[in-house]
């Protein structure tokens, strides 16, 4: 009998097709990768290149040729940069995760040098100067690369510049820190008896135990006397998650939701410490806040616009959400039998949970038996193929390229073009492993030469669960969330640009998340799902009937879920927006936020926000989430929801928008996939138009 990991393996390889096995390579398919030591040359190699083409650029080639040169130094020291973030998320080898731990830091310093090399900007300034010898996109490159000099301060007098060294150096180290917290310190409650727990999630946690006088004993001992068993719930983001939908019992949801919600404490004064920094580094940088610093290369230009554009949108979904609200409270009091109940935030998800399932009798097992990951990952095959002609083959790893067994590798074959890209898939939970779902560039595509084209290599992480057996389910959320990271992979592998530095999702941040948006769309449609969802036993499609009631049970509660993402939103740029006194409290801040902006109460002493990763990677730019979801329902309505497996809509995915990265404007590529009115001029800056959005949800 197959080991239960190496039969899953073999259900998700089992949806591709197979190439011939090759020699032995080092991680990722990079030689110099074979020892986890092999980072420390792999940053010294990226090290000595970069500096000989600096060495280059100093002897004033042409202005072609001086772009070609930065971005070749962009290939060599992000390709360190992101296999080494890869590494340090996903690797099970603790000296590998620690050695790319100090290739990324290493790298990074580097990359500071180079960001402040006066031959290097001069040089940029030189072929901007002489864009009539550029191509439109090597125009595009060199604008960009000279934002990117002076983003980092190089314009700025030598006392200032160094400063402004100084401050990302902190401002890294602190988000970094912040992330640590986050995975190390989640926090745990002690639940007694075990029984308060549904029985089917009790595997999931740690037994405990205590003596019935309620102190606590050794858990060695615990026959010793009469002992009371109990489970430890570890509040980490899917054990909160879990609990606060499915535990019946309000006690224990309470206590879940305020530690989880309450942890990692450190935090807060990492926070303050990172809000210091940036609003610093931004002031230096001469502009009046960090959110409007990070914010003026995007599509909005300024904070705002995209705060004009928030509130709007708050105040436009809070009827809604406001009614939305007492029909849950209505319901909480019904099924509890207390006429004067009130609604507490860990009521939630538990309440819109049970409303969903009993209104439309959603039974989450006999939902999962139709998408078992290996049939999930052939609806991926059958995406590419009917939107673009093309076909995913599983392609077997030299020894030392895979970081985990099981990890699998795919190539993206088109019949007329051959290989397009690379993608690896590691799709399990495991300790130790990044937490969450993400698309991790390894190399980026760009032009060799008329005839050679370096093909993207990406991964897609994710963490299903591989407990149930011999083939992994995924509930529906799951599959959304796989199509999600789908739309990024796309981004990466169908991008056809000139530049690295344009590759796939190097695109402007507002715009980054419209292709995974567009791709949830597919996981929502019944002509899509169809094709593969099918019932592992009889092979039966999944019924109409049943992903009518997965639609109707989302569209219950969508102005709730909006201004959920409307708060967090508010949250991030208020956060790093000016700051009217130093340090700021952010709880405070926070709580009169949700207050203002949400319908739920704060539950006191909370400080979700400290686990709010998406304050270090986004800082400020959590927005573009509802720009992207703007853009891509537009997109939906328009192009795709006539026809979604259509050559033609995939044609349009393609070649109006995927293809060209970050190569093009914007407001440009938008405008020319989907017509004038999908975005709007605010006179400051471009904000998205919000009535695609808003006929989805029923406004």
């Amino acid at each position: 009998m197959l080991s239960r990991a190496a039969a899953i393996r073999r259900g998700a390889a089992a949806a591709f097709s197979t190439v011939s096995e090759k020699p032995e390579t080092g991680l990722y398919g990079f030689d110099v990768l074979r020892t986890a030591k092999g980072f420390r040359r792999f940053v010294d190699d990226a090290i000595q290149r970069s500096d000989e083409l600096v060495a280059h650029v100093a002897r004033l080639p042409s202005s072609p040729e001086i772009v070609r040169a930065m971005d070749e130094i962009s290939n060599t020291v992000c390709t360190v940069i992101d296999s080494a973030e890869l590494c340090r998320n996903t690797h099970p080898d603790r000296e590998f995760v620690e050695e790319a731990d100090k290739a990324s830091m290493r790298i990074y310093e580097h990359l500071q040098y180079l960001n402040t090399n006066t031959t290097l900007y001069n040089a940029i300034l030189k072929a901007e100067g002489e864009s009539v010898l550029l191509t439109e996109e090597a125009r595009r490159a060199a604008t960009t690369l000279r934002i990117d000099f002076e983003k980092g301060g190089i314009h700025l007098p030598e006392d200032k510049l160094e400063r402004v060294n100084q401050l990302n150096l902190e401002i890294a180290q602190l988000g970094r820190k912040f992330s640590e917290n986050v995975m190390n310190k989640p926090g745990f409650v002690d639940v007694y008896p075990a029984s308060r727990v549904p029985r089917n999630m009790q595997p999931h946690f740690k037994s405990v135990y205590r003596s019935n006088s309620g102190s606590f004993e050794k858990q060695s001992n615990w026959m010793s006397t009469a002992k009371q068993k109990g489970l430890r719930i570890v509040t980490d983001s899917g054990n909160l998650s879990s609990a606060l939908r499915w535990i019946s019992d309000e006690e224990v949801r309470k206590q879940v939701y305020i530690v989880g919600n309450s942890e990692p404490r450190e935090n807060i004064g990492v926070l303050n410490e990172l809000i210091d920094a940036r609003d610093e580094l931004a002031k230096t940088m001469g502009c009046k806040s960090y959110a409007d610093f990070a914010i003026r290369p995007n599509m909005a230009a300024s904070a705002d616009v995209v705060m004009s554009f928030l509130g709007d949108l708050s105040n436009i979904v809070r009827h809604k959400a406001d009614e939305e609200f007492n029909v849950i409270k209505d319901f909480k009091r019904r099924i509890c039998n207390e006429k004067s109940a009130d609604l507490e935030p860990w009521d939630e998800d538990y309440f819109i949970g049970m409303m969903k399932s009993s209104v439309h009798s959603l039974d989450a097992s006999v939902i999962a038996k139709y998408f078992p990951l290996s049939q999930c990952l052939k609806g991926l095959n059958v995406l590419v193929e009917s939107l673009f002609g093309a076909t995913f083959h599983q392609i077997p790893m030299r020894d030392g390229e895979s970081w985990h067994p099981d990890v699998i590798k795919l190539s993206l074959c088109h019949p007329d073009e051959g290989d397009l890209g690379f993608m690896y898939l590691d799709l399990y939970s495991r300790k130790g492993k990044y937490s969450g779902c993400a698309h991790f560039a390894v190399q980026g595509g760009r032009k060799l030469s008329d005839s050679n084209y370096q093909l993207p290599i990406i991964a897609l992480v994710c963490n299903f669960s591989s407990s149930s057996g011999i083939t992994a389910r995924l509930n529906h959320g799951d599959v959304e969330t796989l199509f999600h990271e789908f739309g990024h992979a796309l981004h990466s592998l169908l991008s056809r640009t000139d530049y690295q530095h344009f590759s796939g999702t190097r695109v402007a941040l507002d715009v980054a998340e419209t292709p995974s948006n567009l791709f949830e769309c597919y996981a929502w449609d019944y002509r899509v799902l169809k094709t593969f969802a099918l019932d592992e036993t009889t092979g039966d499609a999944i019924p109409e009937k049943l992903v009518k009631a997965l639609n109707a049970s989302r569209n219950m509660f969508p102005a709730t879920e909006l201004q959920r993402q409307i708060f967090y939103s508010i949250k991030d740029l208020t956060l790093f927006g000016e700051q009217a006194s130093k340090p700021m409290d952010t709880i405070s801040t926070v709580a009169d936020l949700r207050r203002k902006h949400t319908s739920w109460k704060c539950a006191e002493g909370t400080h979700s926000h400290t686990r709010f990763t998406h304050l270090i990677n986004y800082g400020a730019g959590y927005y573009s989430y509802l720009y992207a979801r703007c853009f891509a329902t537009t997109i939906w309505q328009e192009i795709c929801q006539e026809d979604p497996l259509s050559r033609s809509a995939g044609s349009a995915i393609r070649e109006k928008f995927l293809q060209h990265g970050g190569s093009k404007d914007p407001s440009s590529l938008l405008k020319d996939f989907a017509g004038d009115a999908i975005i709007r001029n605010s006179g400051a800056g471009i904000i998205p138009d919000i009535s695609s959005l808003c006929k989805e949800i029923g406004l």
